[in-house]
């Protein structure tokens, strides 16, 4: 059996306790077998040597290379995340590009694949994922790799009119065509991109989505990424008699509890959310000193200065809320910015009433599945969930919202606030079987059979 290789821009092993916020490393975590190595950036930045640092845990090999702070400011603030990053969240507004940067992303690169290759055997399955990394197959290609390569596109891909606004748009996409397998979350994705192929590289694709280009077959494929359902809800269970979630009953006074929890990311529609928390509170006041939303909106690239302005735009408008409608002894909004453990975040889903998941865009979404596992069958919540995340094209039973559209989404919270027992239960009913039945082991084997095909 070949190996597999994991690809990522960061690297988290077991030893680093801080909690993990991204949908990526929760799921690929889960997914890990012995005999893996996971190779990628180790989030040091410093000028020390170039050779891969080995760590070994639990039967898998990660291995982590640093970055300069030049290859840090080009490479991840730069182009990652001041270009790409708004490009595939249909963020042309956002869009920030400089040619050193993607220079500089290029050349990072270039350098993961040096560093990775001398460490592979000859008959290992590669897999390569996400935007920061998109050259990474082609440059090991140049460097003379003849391993089977896949790549796996966790945030949405943008149709051709989308992809011309970027300079660089079409070696890019020259560039995913050096995998031999390229996989996205829902059909959508994957369809934009091969419009966007049959538009920049003037290549007609098959009827099953494999296409001809440079001489290599590239298969496509949409794979939705799931979570161990029945992990998590265990871990809801227990957390529930924690004394975490203790505290947080007793301090809503019997109150309904909302919960969202994502990245402090300007995709996740956070302004739009609290908007529309508003809007409810407005428009249907008997909610007032009955409901408490919490939003734990973990901090994440904070140098990049769109997200410094999203900060003091969301600290304006939760201050702006609570101000006009808090009382003595409730506040409508819980804001905090701080990462919580899986541990706590499953509790709270579990008492959560509501489960507000409204991202602008997003490729997956994996918090809109987990507050499906941590439900208790008993007296489930209600899912709100946005029509423009990945996890709707799987989630059709929960409320299906426009985030865009305040007083929609408004609408539906006071819809899940009011909706009785038998109807709650139904939805749920429903929501459980999809989201038990797509595992991280499910959405790996997908992919990789493909790949080893």
């Amino acid at each position: 059996m070949s190996r597999l290789v994991i690809v990522s821009n960061r690297v988290q092993i077991p030893s680093e306790k801080s909690p993990r916020a991204g949908g990526l490393a929760v799921a690929l975590g889960s997914g890990l077998k012995p005999g893996t190595l996971w190779f990628g950036w180790s989030g040091k930045r410093g000028t020390g040597g170039r050779t891969p640092s080995i760590h070994e845990a639990q039967g898998v090999t990660y291995a982590t290379v640093d970055l300069t702070d030049k290859e840090y400011n080009e490479f991840y603030v730069g182009f990652s995340n001041g270009a790409l990053w708004p490009l595939l969240h249909y963020r042309l507004d956002f869009l920030d590009f400089l040619r050193h940067e993607y220079d500089g992303y290029r050349g990072v690169n270039a350098y993961f694949a040096g560093a990775l290759l001398p460490l592979l055997n000859d008959d290992d399955l590669v897999w390569v994922h996400d935007y920061q990394l998109i050259p990474a197959g082609l440059e090991m290609r140049q460097l003379g790799a003849r391993h089977r390569i896949g790549f796996f596109l966790h945030i949405p891909f943008v149709p051709p009119e989308i992809l011309d606004a970027l300079p660089c748009g079409v070696p890019l996409l020259k560039s995913l065509c050096a995998y031999d397998v390229v996989g996205f979350h829902t059909e959508d994705h994957r369809h934009a991109f091969l419009a966007c192929v049959s538009a920049f590289l003037d290549v007609s694709p098959d009827e099953d989505g494999s296409f001809v280009y440079d001489g290599r077959r590239v298969r496509t494929l949409s794979d939705p990424i799931g979570i161990d359902a029945e992990e998590f809800a265990a871990i809801a269970a227990r957390s529930a008699r924690g004394a975490e979630v203790k505290r947080i009953r007793e301090s809503l006074f019997s109150r309904a509890l909302a919960i969202g929890a994502d990245r402090l990311d300007y995709s996740k529609g956070l302004p739009n959310r609290f908007r529309a928390f508003d809007q409810l509170l407005e428009r249907f006041p008997e909610h007032r000193g009955n409901i408490s939303m919490l939003q734990v909106a973990a901090r994440s690239r904070e140098d990049v200065d769109r997200y410094q302005q999203l900060r003091r735009t969301l600290d304006r408008l939760v201050g702006d809320i609570n101000g006009r409608y808090s009382e003595f002894d409730w506040v409508p909004i819980r804001y905090m910015t701080r990462a919580l453990s899986r541990k706590s975040l499953a509790g709270f889903y579990r008492v959560a009433r509501v489960g507000v998941v409204t991202p602008l865009r997003d490729g997956m979404n994996l918090v809109a599945k987990e507050y499906v596992a941590a439900q208790s069958s008993a007296d489930p919540g209600v899912l709100i969930l946005s029509r423009f995340a990945g996890a709707a094209d799987q989630l059709r039973e929960a409320l299906i919202v426009n985030p865009f559209d305040a007083d929609e989404v408004a609408e539906a919270i006071n819809q899940a606030l009011t909706m009785e027992l038998p109807e709650r239960k139904e939805r749920w009913q429903a929501l459980r079987e999809t989201v038990w039945a797509g595992t991280p082991t499910l959405f790996t084997d997908t992919f990789l059979d493909m790949l080893r095909a």
